[in-house]
């Protein structure tokens, strides 16, 4: 399947870094020089990328894991998704979840887009639902860790 992509910024067209690698690395576009991330604090990072996510698919995006553990930086509303008629630039939602400030420079490898199946649903009103062996057995309902 082709993605059509118009990218504005210096950065290369996103990528699957191994051959089994289900995401493809995100890069921040900062044309105006590096962003500080205080403790806490959160920044939508521009991408300088547009895409055409074909029909019946979107796109995810989600943190990187080395991002994550290495720096405390993760997406703020993981997965965020991408419509398949958005056609906007791909912004990503970045916190600081750790008690040091961290630096974003241009070109850095922020997130990762997955593209995946999307179905839509005819949602139909009901009295009762079917009976299931779980039921309504929320959080830890089985005990088990």
């Amino acid at each position: 399947m082709k993605l059509n992509i118009v990218n504005t910024s210096n950065n290369p067209l996103p990528a699957y870094e191994t051959k089994n690698s289900a995401g493809m690395d995100l890069r921040a576009y900062l044309p105006d020089g590096p962003v500080t991330l205080e403790p806490m604090q959160r920044y939508l990072v521009p991408t300088g990328l547009y895409m055409e996510i074909p029909e019946g698919f979107e796109g995810q995006v989600r943190p990187r894991s080395g991002l994550a553990i290495k720096s405390g930086v993760t997406v703020l509303n993981s997965p965020g998704t991408i419509d398949a008629d958005y056609r906007g630039q791909v912004c990503v939602i970045l916190i600081n979840l750790s008690d040091k400030a961290f630096v974003i420079n241009s070109g850095d490898r922020i997130a990762q887009l997955i593209i995946a199946r999307c179905e839509q649903v005819e949602p139909v009103k009901v009295e009762v639902l079917s009976e299931t062996e779980r039921g309504a057995g929320g959080f830890g309902h089985t005990g088990k860790s």
